[in-house]
């Protein structure tokens, strides 16, 4: 295949599905990374795609980006969440995971914990669990409607997370803000989030530093809501502040050094955060 050509089915993948990895498009285009790099190269001064790391997103899009767009972007710092995350995580529990890139990240280390149990509103999240296939793992798929971000919402996923109670809820969001809370820009996936938060025992926001000051259309939870927060180091100290004063706690992962998925799931990581993370304990919550 010629590189115009290349490029042009290029485009059309991240006019179909929001965006593209590199490492996708090497294997389905059977060339090197360097050359699917110049593509996308050429192809963002031509102004046809937006260039991220490790991959492409379309330009100019108003609506809730796919998962495959929201996959490429602030990856090393989806590791360090989630790994801090994987160790909250212990054997023989009930967790639930909502949908989203940074709870799929997540998945991938929480696939080692053995007899856990996990609820989610996500196939992708349910696809990664499938895929390890643990005889002592159970996974709950709520069912519903598809939504860009792969997240099964509606009257069916709401009623069917109400019959259920987990330990902890690992949950990803679209924005943070003092005064909106953390939101999404999908409503009916925030009526489910909602759900999920009422069903768990415990709620953990995973949130990158981008999260902070992005706003979407509907609020799923306000920030003292959230007994734990978990950020990267590249969050600001006013939005550190602001959050320690209104959540349980505040935690936040150090960039480490990617290891094999499910490394260190289901105990603390070691040594693999520049300094450990920095813990900011908020105001008392009452319940």
């Amino acid at each position: 295949m010629l590189a115009p050509q290349r490029q042009q089915a290029i485009l059309e993948l991240v006019r179909q599905h929001g965006g593209v990895r590199v490492i996708e498009l090497v294997r389905v285009f059977g060339v090197s990374d360097i050359t699917i790099r110049r593509d996308l190269e050429s192809l963002s001064e031509r102004g046809l795609l937006a260039k991220v790391h490790g991959g492409a997103t379309i330009i100019g899009s108003t609506d809730e980006p796919g998962f495959a767009a929201k996959s490429v972007r602030q990856e090393a710092e989806k590791q360090a969440i989630s790994r801090r995350a994987a160790a909250l995580a212990r054997p023989g529990t009930a967790v639930a995971l909502s949908a989203g890139t940074t709870t799929w990240t997540l998945a991938h280390h929480l696939a080692a914990v053995p007899a856990l149990t996990v609820v989610t509103d996500s196939v992708r999240v349910a696809e990664v669990f499938r895929r390890r296939g643990r005889a002592d793992q159970t996974v709950v798929l709520t069912g519903g409607v598809r939504t860009p971000s792969d997240a099964l919402v509606g009257p069916v996923a709401v009623a069917a997370i109400r019959e259920l109670n987990v330990d902890v809820l690992f949950l990803g969001v679209h924005g943070m803000t003092v005064k909106a809370g953390f939101t999404t820009p999908n409503m009916m996936e925030a009526e489910t989030d909602r759900a999920l938060i009422e069903s768990a025992g415990r709620l953990v926001v995973l949130a990158d530093h981008t999260k902070w000051g992005t706003v979407g259309i509907s609020t799923i939870a306000q920030l003292g809501e959230a007994d734990m927060v978990i950020s990267d180091a590249g969050l600001a100290a006013p939005a550190r502040e602001a959050l320690a004063g209104q959540v349980g706690e505040l935690v936040i992962a150090g960039p480490g050094k990617p290891g094999p998925a499910g490394a260190s799931a289901g105990r603390p990581p070691e040594g693999d955060d520049e300094g450990g993370p920095v813990t900011t304990t908020g105001p008392p919550r009452s319940d």
